[in-house]
C-alpha cells in the first residue's frame, strides 16, 4: 500500500522540522503532501484525507461530502477501513451530499485517466 500520512508514528522529517517552527504551516504541509500522494494514487492517502476531512483536522476543515468522497476512492481501492468510515459518515449525511460525494470521487478518477493519458 504505501506510507499512511496521517496515522503514522512519525511525520516525515520534513513536515517534523517545520512543525517545529510553525504549526498552522506544519499542518497545511501535510495536508498538501497527502494531497500530493493521493493524486500519485496513494491508497493511504486517500483514507487519510477522508479522516482529516471528517474530523476537521490536520488543517482541513470538517467537511463530510469531501470525507466521503475520499473514504469512497480509498474503500473501491481496497481499503477495508474506508469502507466502514464512508458507511458511518454516510448516516449523517442527506442522499444529495452522498451524491454529491460519488460525483467528486468520479471526477477525480477521470481526472487521473486524463493525466495518465
Amino acid at each position: 500500500m504505501g506510507q499512511s500520512w496521517i496515522h503514522g508514528d512519525e511525520l516525515p522529517a520534513d513536515i517534523a522540522d517545520a512543525q517545529a517552527i510553525d504549526e498552522a504551516a506544519a499542518r497545511d504541509l501535510l495536508i498538501a503532501t497527502c494531497l500530493a500522494a493521493a493524486a500519485a494514487g496513494d491508497v493511504n492517502a486517500y483514507f487519510d484525507l477522508g479522516v482529516a476531512f471528517s474530523t476537521g483536522s490536520y488543517g482541513a476543515q470538517c467537511d463530510l461530502v469531501e470525507a466521503h468522497k475520499w473514504f469512497n476512492l480509498a474503500a473501491v481501492a481496497g481499503h477495508e477501513e474506508a469502507q466502514n468510515c464512508r458507511a458511518e459518515i454516510s448516516e449523517e449525511m442527506t442522499a444529495r451530499e452522498i451524491a454529491e460525494a460519488q460525483r467528486r470521487a468520479r471526477e477525480w478518477i477521470a481526472a487521473g485517466a486524463r493525466r495518465a493519458a
